[in-house]
């Protein structure tokens, strides 16, 4: 299982080595929300992702905000399995340090690591069509169940092995939220778009291929689409103000 997505990304907030909260894990991860270790919880492969304290924050409201995005991530991945989506097992949660313990998709490979594979190896990039089909289609799932992710990005999704079967794994709720405006929905897919074409050059095609299959998909999709081409307009304006 990949990294902690977006919340792993950024420069570690508490960059000094910590120990292992408890024996036989491992450091995988530090960014700047949380730690993920990988170890073994009753004796299955395990992602173990531990939210850190801020020391710029207020205790009481530290504690608060860690354990409400804990639990908001949780219940995210629990309402993304209810709804057929593939996401990591939730194990057990533990809010006396705000953690969780989730499966460790052994093998697997991100969507970000396939892409560039085949990018690489000279492939067409239209063997790629499937793969970001399939990426359309579970995000379509997800919105029409009223969740927002929070940082879409295709290290934030997994192919469970084999990869030929294309399972797709969604990770990293650590930002998500429910919500059904069509503005969240719409600002979602405007995030991996950006992240999706800064990581990935001259897919500009992929990706309308996925927003079709989003939008053939979803039965709410034709106001996110329209809110996403309205992002997409402040977006421009905001880079040509500077």
């Amino acid at each position: 299982m990949a990294g902690p997505g977006g919340e792993g990304s950024a420069a570690a907030a508490e960059p000094e080595a910590a120990p292992p909260p408890m024996p036989g894990l491992q450091l995988v991860q530090q960014g700047a929300e949380a730690r993920l270790y990988r170890g073994l919880f009753l004796g299955r492969p395990t992602m173990m992702k531990l939210r850190f304290p801020k020391r710029y924050r207020h205790p009481a409201l530290e504690e608060r905000l860690s354990r409400k995005r804990t639990a908001q991530e949780a219940r995210s991945l629990l309402r993304c399995r209810r709804a057929g989506i593939s996401t990591p097992v939730v194990y057990f949660v533990d809010y006396t340090v705000n953690c969780i313990y989730l499966e460790d998709i052994v093998g697997s490979l991100t969507v970000r690591d396939h892409i560039i594979s085949v990018q690489k190896s000279g492939k067409d990039v239209s063997s790629l069509i499937t793969v970001v089909e399939k990426i359309g289609e579970v995000l379509a799932r997800m919105h029409d169940e009223d969740l927002i992710h929070g940082d879409l990005t295709t290290s934030n999704m997994l192919l469970r092995p084999p990869a030929e079967k294309l399972e797709l794994v969604l990770i990293d709720f650590g930002l998500s939220f429910i919500s059904a405006l069509p503005e969240d929905k719409g600002v979602d897919l405007y995030v991996l778009e950006k992240a999706f074409l800064s990581t990935h050059p001259n897919t500009e095609a992929l990706f309308e291929a996925l927003l079709k299959k989003y939008s053939a998909t979803s039965k709410k999709s034709a106001p996110v689409i329209k809110k996403l081409d309205e992002v997409r307009l402040r977006g421009r304006k905001r880079s040509m103000v500077g």
